[in-house]
C-alpha cells in the first residue's frame, strides 16, 4: 500500500484529489495538509508517515520547491517521494522542482488515472509527469549540442534492438529493476544498456528518452 500526503492551501483541491486517490486499491490517503509547514511537523514527528507527498508548487508563505528544499535537506536518506503539483506548468518551474530534488511534476488538469499512475511512478523511483506537465516541458528538454545534430529517427536507428527493448520499457515507467525482471537481465546489464540509449538519443534523462520517442510516434 502506498502512504499518500496531499499539500494544497486550496481545501478543494486537496479533499477532490484525496476522494479520487483514495479510491484506488493500493493507495492509502494518510493526510492532507494546508501548508508545507504542516507537512514538515508531520514528517518531523513520524519520518515514516508517507512513501509519497503531492506538494503544490505554490503555497501561502512559502512556495513548494522551498519546502521540497528543507525536507530533503532534514531527510537526506532517500525515502519519501515528492511529486510537484500546479495549475500551470511552465518548463523552467518543473526543471527548478527537479532540481531540487522532486520525483516528478503533475498538473491539477491530469485525470485520475494520471495522477495515479503518477504516484505509482514515483513511488517504483520513476521520474513521473503528467501528460500536460511533459508536453509543458519537451521544448526545453532537449539540451543544445554544437554542431549538427542528428534528426530523433536517426538517432532512434543508431540503437541496438536489446537498446530498444529497454526504452520500450522505460516508456511504460518501468524502473531498471522491472526492466530487468522482464527482460531475464542483471540489472547492471540494463542500467549499462540505459546509459548507451542515452548516450545515443542524445538526451539527459530516461524522460527526455521516452517523450522523445512518443513525439516521433505522433509525427509518423
Amino acid at each position: 500500500m502506498i502512504r499518500l500526503v496531499i499539500v494544497d492551501d486550496q481545501a478543494l483541491v486537496r479533499e477532490g484529489m484525496g476522494l479520487i486517490l483514495g479510491t484506488q486499491p493500493d493507495i492509502e490517503v494518510v493526510a492532507e495538509l494546508p501548508d508545507g509547514g504542516a507537512l514538515l511537523d508531520l514528517l518531523a514527528r513520524c519520518p515514516d508517515a508517507a512513501d509519497v507527498v503531492l506538494l503544490d508548487l505554490y503555497l501561502p508563505g512559502c512556495d513548494g520547491v522551498r519546502i521540497l528544499r528543507q525536507l530533503r535537506d532534514r531527510h537526506p536518506e532517500p525515502g519519501v517521494r515528492v511529486l510537484m503539483l500546479t495549475t500551470v506548468g511552465r518548463a523552467e518551474e518543473i526543471h527548478r522542482a527537479l532540481a531540487a530534488g522532486a520525483d516528478g511534476f503533475v498538473l491539477k488538469d491530469a485525470t485520475g488515472e494520471e495522477l495515479a499512475a503518477a504516484v505509482r511512478g514515483a513511488h517504483a523511483g520513476v521520474t513521473a509527469l503528467s501528460a500536460s506537465a511533459a508536453q509543458a516541458l519537451w521544448p526545453a528538454a532537449r539540451p543544445p549540442r554544437a554542431g549538427h545534430r542528428p534528426d530523433g529517427n536517426a538517432r532512434l536507428a543508431t540503437l541496438t534492438p536489446r537498446e530498444r527493448e529497454v526504452l520500450t520499457l522505460i516508456g511504460r515507467g518501468m524502473a531498471n529493476q522491472d526492466i530487468a525482471r522482464a527482460l531475464t537481465l542483471a540489472e547492471r546489464t540494463v542500467k549499462t544498456h540505459v546509459s548507451n540509449l542515452l548516450a545515443k538519443l542524445e538526451v539527459t534523462s530516461r524522460t527526455q528518452a521516452a517523450l522523445l520517442v512518443r513525439e516521433l510516434t505522433e509525427q509518423r
